[in-house]
């Protein structure tokens, strides 16, 4: 079967998009790989097929939001900004340097970036707010955000959960992203949160899982929302932490580990071989 040239063009995207963000990890000796690595799909399909907004509607008030909860993998966000436009990509070389805007966490003195984040748990809590908004506005935009399946055991996400499913906030969608990996350990060792799924059923939300790496699912799940009218919609997305680089996959020291010469080497390789396979 010939693959479809939009999704081969979306995967050879994610490849590019995981290439640049080793890159200015490796640059500064600073970042979250694994998790910027296992994430960087859900972004890229947001940024390129599925979401209103971009550089020239950023200020309007109509433009579909983007909340990165998960605020530590900020160099998938800043790549995939840079990508689209907001800031030239040469900023990027200054990631972690002195004076600059482009630090470990998303901050609204960077073009594109909506909120403040950083600290686990409030991406979910603002992302409500903004969605009751677009309702009292009669407006038609969307709100994402995108969570760390660690932050869940912080409690606002509950408290804001219940929220969104009681003023039927179906312009609001968060997504997990699923790799059972935290900072410290399995998450499911750190703070047992599962079963995921049924925790946010019973809240009153309607709950999907799909693979967090295939670019067609989740195009066609972001399109389709919401999942159910007068409720709000979460995607529970299978990913595997440093996902692309085979000494990084699920291993729990890339949460924030940075490639040595050689690791980085044979990284952009293997993604390089990646591109040719395609």
């Amino acid at each position: 079967m010939i693959k479809d040239k939009v999704m081969e063009s979306l995967e050879k995207k994610s490849i590019e998009y995981r290439k640049r963000i080793l890159k200015y990890i490796y640059k500064a000796k600073a970042g979250h790989t694994g998790g910027s690595l296992s994430c960087v799909d859900i972004l890229n399909v947001l940024y390129n097929r599925v979401m209103h907004v971009g550089p020239s509607n950023f200020d309007s008030p109509d433009r579909d939001r983007y909340v990165q909860s998960k605020g530590h993998c900020v160099e998938a966000l800043f790549v995939v900004l840079a990508d689209q436009g907001f800031f030239p990509e040469a900023e990027l070389e200054n990631l972690c340097q002195g004076g600059s805007h482009f630090i470990g966490h998303p901050t609204r003195k960077v073009p594109g970036v909506e909120q403040n984040t950083g600290a686990l748990g409030h991406g979910l809590s603002l992302s409500v707010g903004m969605a009751i908004a677009g309702k009292l506005d009669a407006k038609d935009y969307k709100v994402f955000t995108l969570m760390g399946d660690g932050e869940l055991a912080e409690g606002s996400n509950w408290e804001a959960a219940l929220t969104a499913a009681h003023y039927k906030l179906d312009n609001l969608c968060a997504i997990i992203d699923y790799n059972q990996l935290q900072i410290s350990a399995p998450t499911r060792e750190v703070c047992n949160t599962d079963p995921v799924a049924d925790k946010f059923k019973s809240f009153g939300w309607e709950v999907i899982e799909v693979d967090g790496h295939d670019v067609d699912v989740l195009e066609e799940t972001f399109r389709s929302l919401p999942l159910t009218a007068g409720k709000p919609s979460l995607v529970i997305a299978h990913t595997i932490k440093g996902k692309g680089i085979s000494y990084m996959e699920n291993v729990l020291k890339w949460h924030h580990g940075v490639p040595s010469e050689q690791e980085y080497e044979q990284a952009q390789k293997e993604l390089d071989d990646a591109l040719l396979a395609l």
